[in-house]
């Protein structure tokens, strides 16, 4: 690779970038998988563990504070790096603290502890995604994408596996928290070092401002409902293989436990980093819709390597061919996803829009593991891997259909603005935010339900019902957009 293509990465912004990924990364594993193993050693019932996995609903539903941050700016370091260094104090002091407790008496105190750190984190999510939002230009957004995923990737491995290790042989659980604490020391230096957005990016002048402009602005643009699917469907494919890989391996192959860990941990990780960081140094050269084409194909076709394990003899090679090549292609996609999500937000609110489309891309990956059970129930593994192949399809059709979109973006550094059917639009939108209110409602009833407080037995119909009208509404608006599409000018080139 010339060293032309390589020279972002030995920038001073690039070692930011990579500590500041660390930094939004470390957090995460510390109220999910290290801290159920702490509360499972303590012997912590099971019904407490699982309850304590609702803290990270913080990083779903982080969209409802983000206009804050794009709206207020704190009295020092500018609006993004003083938010930055806000929420890593925070973090710091409690994860800090969560070392000084004992989950055998303290579960309560604990408990806060850990929303406070999951609000935290999700918060320093939506400063950093807007920071690099801001700060990247177009050219550069490919391999900074891929920097902070490299980070991201390196910070879940230090307080995912590393942390149980240190807690287990050195340094145990209290004080492996506080070493946590301590390694984000680096990453305020990091924030201190790092460039402020510059000045001519406007901020919202009033709170209402921040909540409806950045709907207002993303919802007015020409094939926006579109670019919604293709944010849900980009990666459904690969949300379709990576959910029950694990079982697959262990129960559908017949893999002992370890050895998955192994390679999943190893050589799926690295192949994540290689992929990630190529991604990034072809992005350079490609533009992002090319990028998202090539890379989507790939990540659909990866899948077909556990295809062939389900049809094959066991084999380790096999397996960890199939891991590396389909984490490799995962990493290559994301990098360019990222990069599609940046490209996406207008910099007045990039807080707000960035934290709303990482949500919704979020959505298959965290609602598509019931519909793979039943899949791979109903119909064996052969089959669940061959329809991942196929589950890759629709998001790269969108893409196709979305390019005039995307390509005007490219040339104009703006975007397109609709002008046909305003009422209609205006319908569609309405169904989408009725739809993401009674599901905000079903996560109220849900947590009401797990605490003990009442039970509410019409939940599961506030979920039902909220699924249902927000499908309908972005059905509606997508197809005003294809309608609309079909009646707009074709772009000069």
């Amino acid at each position: 690779m010339s060293s032309r293509y390589l020279h972002l990465f030995r920038q001073p912004k690039s070692a930011i970038l990579l500590i500041l990924g660390f930094a939004s990364g470390l957090p995460l594993a510390l109220t999910s998988g290290t801290l159920q193993a702490w509360m499972t050693v303590e012997n912590i019932d099971l019904k407490t563990i699982g309850f304590f996995s609702l803290v990270g609903q913080a990083y779903v539903f982080k969209f409802l504070w983000s206009p804050l941050m794009d709206r207020y700016t704190p009295p020092l370091f500018g609006r993004r790096r003083g938010w930055l260094l806000a929420t890593q104090a925070l973090l710091l002091l409690s994860i800090a603290a969560m070392g000084f407790l004992d989950p055998g008496s303290q579960l309560r105190w604990m408990a806060a502890l850990a929303v406070i750190i999951a609000f935290c984190s999700a918060s320093q999510d939506i400063v950093f995604d807007a920071w690099k939002t801001d700060v990247l230009p177009a050219q550069e957004r490919g391999t900074g994408a891929a920097i902070s995923v490299l980070g991201y990737r390196l910070g879940m491995l230090v307080s995912g596996g590393l942390a149980l290790w240190l807690a287990d042989r050195w340094l145990g659980w209290q004080g492996m928290y506080w070493l946590m604490a301590a390694l984000l020391i680096p990453c305020i230096i990091a924030t201190l070092l790092a460039p402020e957005p510059a000045d001519s990016i406007p901020v919202p002048k009033t709170l209402e401002q921040a909540v409806a402009e950045p709907l207002r602005d993303f919802f007015g643009r020409n094939n926006a409902w579109l670019i919604l699917l293709l944010i849900v469907l980009y990666k459904l494919g690969d949300a379709f293989a990576m959910s029950l890989t694990t079982t697959f391996l262990i129960r559908g192959v017949g893999f002992d436990a370890g050895d998955v860990g192994v390679v999943n941990k190893t050589l799926g990780l690295l192949a994540t980093i290689i992929g990630a960081l190529y991604g990034g140094m072809l992005m350079q050269r490609l533009s992002l819709f090319r990028a998202l084409l090539i890379f989507g194909i790939l990540q659909g076709a990866s899948n077909a390597g556990y295809w062939l394990l389900s049809v094959t003899d066991k084999n380790m090679i096999s397996m960890g061919a199939a891991v590396f090549f389909e984490n490799l292609c995962g990493g290559m996609g994301t990098a360019a996803f990222v990069a599609l999500l940046m490209t996406l937000c207008n910099r007045a609110f990039s807080a707000t829009q960035f934290a709303l489309l990482s949500a919704l891309s979020a959505v298959g990956r965290v609602y598509v593991g019931p519909i793979a059970g039943w899949f791979v129930e109903a119909h064996g593994w052969s089959t669940f891997y061959l329809f991942s192949v196929i589950a890759a399809v629709p998001g790269l059709l969108l893409l196709l259909v979305c390019r005039q979109t995307l390509e005007y973006t490219r040339q104009h550094d703006g975007f397109l603005p609709r002008s046909r059917f305003t009422r209609a639009y205006r319908f569609a939108l309405r169904l989408l935010m009725l739809g993401c209110l009674l599901l905000g409602l079903w996560l109220v009833t849900l947590i009401i339900n797990a605490a003990g407080l009442f039970h509410l037995s019409f939940a599961p119909y506030l979920l039902e019902a909220g699924a249902l009208i927000a499908v309908a509404g972005v059905a509606c608006g997508g197809m005003l957009d294809y309608l609309a599409l079909r009646h707009s000018p074709l772009i000069q080139k």
